[in-house]
């Protein structure tokens, strides 16, 4: 056996390694310990869900979704939306329903981010933000979250270093609110700063917010893409797996204006033509 493989990889395949998150689940389940790495939750998938997802079966709902979203799913997105943030979108041009967010989160980097571009990203961080990053040859800038003790341990941002992240180079920002793994949600003010940096470079903002519905009671969760001047250069990706407990399912979707969601819709198509089509009928009608 040679000592080194005779097909060496793409650099860009080799600029990261194994998930640790992953990992640590194969180890949690050949010892039998508690794993507190992979954000899976403890609770059923709502039962009424999971005899949608049957009753989808067995209609024989088995075959390829249209590649960018059933459109009962994409008309219940777009209700949500308007719903709970006051939000209106076209669930003809301004939705694509991807496999799972992170799927989404790779499909739009792809979609925007050029090898040499800088994206920033704030830390401590969820994993899949770096590798996505170098997959397009570019480089992550990483901004601190530290946590205040004037402020009862919150975390925060020092706005210093964050403007000095953002150069000419900077393509994109990466923001995950709620916040995976320290829990924090940026707050009004906090989105008014990095907002106006994304103005002011004319920057995308690439906003996961996955965990959407998980905030404690008096804690408000506020889309970037709300903002003034914010829903031209924000997509918007989140999903069903934390809220539904349903991360199996692998169905996750991107929001925006058709400048951003276009390109996202031509790498979702060739990367993955579908998200499956039985979860996405279950999760229409269970949305309704």
């Amino acid at each position: 056996m040679p000592s080194m493989p005779l097909i060496q990889p793409a650099q860009r395949a080799s600029g990261f390694g194994e998930s640790v998150i992953r990992e640590t689940t194969r180890l949690a389940r050949r010892y039998g310990a508690t794993n507190l790495a992979q954000g899976l939750p403890d609770l059923p998938a709502p039962q009424r869900l999971k005899d949608l997802a049957k009753a989808a079966i067995d209609a024989d709902h088995n075959q390829y979704a249209f590649t960018w979203g059933l459109k009962e799913l994409r008309d219940a997105i777009a209700r949500k939306h308007a719903h709970f943030y006051n939000q209106a979108y076209d669930p003809e041009t301004e939705v694509v329903v991807c496999c799972g967010s992170s799927e989404a989160i790779v499909s739009a980097m792809l979609a925007f981010v050029a090898p040499g571009d800088e994206v920033i990203i704030f830390e401590p961080i969820y994993e899949n933000y770096i590798p996505a990053t170098k997959l397009c040859s570019a480089v992550p800038v990483f901004v601190s979250l530290r946590q205040d003790a004037g402020s009862h341990g919150a975390w925060v941002f020092d706005e210093a270093e964050l403007r000095a992240a953002f150069s000419n180079k900077t393509r994109a920002i990466i923001l995950n609110t709620p916040n995976n793994p320290t829990g924090k949600v940026f707050g009004l003010d906090e989105l008014g700063v990095i907002a106006a940096l994304c103005q002011q470079y004319n920057v995308l903002c690439l906003t996961d917010e996955i965990y959407e519905h998980m905030v404690y009671d008096g804690v408000r969760h506020i889309p970037m893409a709300t903002l003034d001047g914010m829903a031209d250069r924000t997509l918007t990706i989140t999903g069903f797996s934390k809220t539904f407990c349903v991360t199996g399912w692998r169905t996750g979707y991107a929001v925006g204006c058709p400048a951003l969601i276009n390109p996202v819709r031509k790498v979702h198509d060739y990367a993955t033509i579908a998200a499956p089509t039985p979860q996405q009928v279950a999760l229409a009608r269970f949305l309704d």
